[in-house]
């Protein structure tokens, strides 16, 4: 099996410790009924690809509550009425880039959704307010694959015994 250049390349590189460091934290919400949870599918981010718990980072002087209710608007469609804080914990991902690899200190405050209003944009255009997901769809949790969700979604997920 010939391996391409390039290929080797990245693969020692995603290899080596990455000098890049960068700590990310932010709100996120569990919304889970009849065995379904709401994810988002990311775009750019170490979770690229990755299906993903609707949230996202803080604004300047925003509390977390406010954070979760804006980040899900945005990247859902959806109104927070009520919720209950859940959990708060980290992961480290790699995430490879074109100047290199930066490893990413993910930090997450949990909330558990207990009740919402509006309609789940399906399809979200990507632009300066929305920039890294692209709608949110309900996904069988039985059908989720480790490989297809980012870490932080996975380590909830397991809290939460599902």
């Amino acid at each position: 099996m010939k391996v391409s250049k390039k290929r080797l390349k990245r693969d020692i590189s995603i290899l080596q410790e990455s000098r890049m460091e960068h700590t990310h934290i932010g709100a996120y919400g569990l919304i889970i009924k009849d065995h379904k949870i709401l994810l988002v599918e990311k775009h750019g981010g170490p979770y690229d690809g990755l299906l993903d718990l609707p949230g996202g980072s803080f604004h300047f002087n925003e509390r977390p509550i406010d954070a979760l209710k804006r980040e899900l608007k945005e990247e859902t469609g959806l109104d927070l009425i009520k919720c209950e804080l859940f959990d708060c914990d980290s992961v480290t991902a790699k995430w490879v880039r074109d100047d290199g690899i930066v490893t990413v200190h993910h930090i997450g405050i949990f909330y558990k959704v207990l009740d919402y209003s509006g309609t789940i944009l399906e399809n979200i255009n990507l632009d300066d307010i929305n920039e890294d997901s692209s709608g949110a769809k309900w996904y069988d949790i039985n059908d989720l694959h480790e490989i297809e969700i980012s870490l932080i979604t996975s380590l909830e997920l397991k809290k939460l015994n599902l």
